[in-house]
């Protein structure tokens, strides 16, 4: 049933329900793991919601595990979402996309109260009985990504009740999949200036009349994620679906994805998930490999030794760079902040080397649909594309550092 358009004041002084307190142990989180990696491939194969993890992932209170305290969730930590994420996107990088994706939204309604109230309670009664999936919606066919600059086409138009939503969005992960989407936009209203109209978000309710999907996901990677595109036609919101994203002292509109942030490091942590994966897929050839030849393992020689070396190498760089960087943020380290979005393309990098070393190693094998490892250089490879990404960082940082 679609909320009504009569929404309140969202009450945060009151736990309204009670979410489970996952058990975050090495061993609760690896158990996820291998229980969602156990229909991965299959679900890269047939390009479906991979919902079989993306219960998994419930049933074990990680979904759910970012709802703020005020709302009767455990309100994890930063760096405890981060280990959710890591263990989610080592058993499939699909379902870490989509659970990234609504983790950090649950953590950012946590932080800065901002849906409709009859939104939000909705969407934390749905949490309980089942994943109840949430992505922002921003990039759009003609202006590509947000991150690069501009404003969108979309548009929500002020009404006398509230909100008229029309625009086509490209790479709308989740797909039909999703409970609400948040709309990037750009308001028209009477009295808005238009040199420099509001940009914001419209909260959406994925069922709600006037929303249609259009299939257009084959991609490399992430291939159950049903990153499509979608239109909105005439699709009617309450006055208070938008959230302004304020302009700069300056008057001019930065889009907040464009750096690195301190609660942005969902998708950062899945990627290395999948580097983790990868390890593992290394390591499992390598030692029931036995080529006539040899005579042993190849997991006895002294090449596949110092590879799977380099690999935990680029793994342990990873890693460090993720947690040190939010033990700093924790520690209030202003200092760091300006060096995120670098230690993010730095993340990136050290995935991407990690998932090559280790097909590259195995020749053939390494690059055959009955190995594991060719699906999780695929999927590290779309580290890529979120932002910040790389030339607009290294270019931002290269003027930092020459007063440019």
């Amino acid at each position: 049933m679609t909320p009504s358009l009569e929404t309140t004041a969202l009450d945060t002084t009151r736990a309204t329900y009670s979410f489970p307190v996952p058990d975050l142990s090495d061993e609760a989180l690896a158990a996820v793991t291998t229980e969602i990696a156990a229909t991965a491939a299959e679900y890269d194969r047939t390009g479906e919601t991979p919902w079989e993890g993306l219960w998994a992932a419930h049933r074990a209170g990680l979904l759910t595990a970012s709802v703020g305290k005020q709302f009767g969730g455990p309100g994890v930590s930063q760096r405890e979402l981060v280990r959710i994420l890591v263990a989610i996107g080592e058993g499939d990088a699909s379902v870490g996309l989509l659970a990234s994706n609504l983790l950090m939204t649950q953590a950012g309604q946590a932080a800065h109260p901002h849906w409709p109230a009859g939104y939000y309670d909705d969407l934390l009664r749905r949490s309980l009985d089942g994943p109840a999936l949430v992505n922002a919606i921003r990039a759009e066919p003609e202006l590509g990504a947000p991150a690069r600059g501009g404003i969108p086409k979309t548009t929500a138009t002020r009404t006398a009740d509230g909100w008229l939503l029309n625009g086509h969005k490209a790479y709308g992960s989740g797909g039909p999949a999703l409970a609400y989407h948040t709309v990037w936009v750009v308001a028209d209203e009477p009295g808005g200036d238009p040199g420099q109209p509001r940009v914001g978000h419209l909260i959406v309710p994925g069922d709600l009349p006037g929303i249609r999907w259009v299939s257009t996901w084959d991609h490399l990677g992430l291939r159950a994620t049903h990153t499509d595109d979608v239109i909105y036609e005439n699709v009617e919101l309450p006055a208070d679906a938008f959230v302004e994203i304020p302009r700069g002292p300056d008057g001019v509109y930065r889009d907040p994805a464009a750096m690195a942030g301190p609660g942005g490091w969902g998708h950062p942590a899945l990627y290395v998930g999948v580097a983790r994966a990868a390890r593992s897929a290394f390591a499992e050839f390598a030692r029931s490999r036995v080529p006539s030849a040899l005579g042993r393992p190849i997991a006895q020689t002294e090449r596949i030794q110092s590879v799977a070396g380099e690999i935990d190498l680029q793994i342990t760089q990873a890693e460090t760079l993720l947690y040190g960087a939010l033990l700093r943020i924790e520690a209030g380290d202003t200092a760091v902040l300006p060096q995120l979005s670098n230690v993010k393309v730095a993340i990136a990098r050290a995935v991407i080397a990690a998932t090559q070393t280790a097909v590259a190693a195995l020749g053939n094998p390494g690059l055959s649909r009955h190995q594991p490892l060719e699906r999780h250089l695929r999927d590290a490879l779309c580290i890529r594309v979120h932002p910040p990404q790389e030339d607009t960082v290294l270019l931002a940082s290269g003027r930092r550092v020459l007063g440019a």
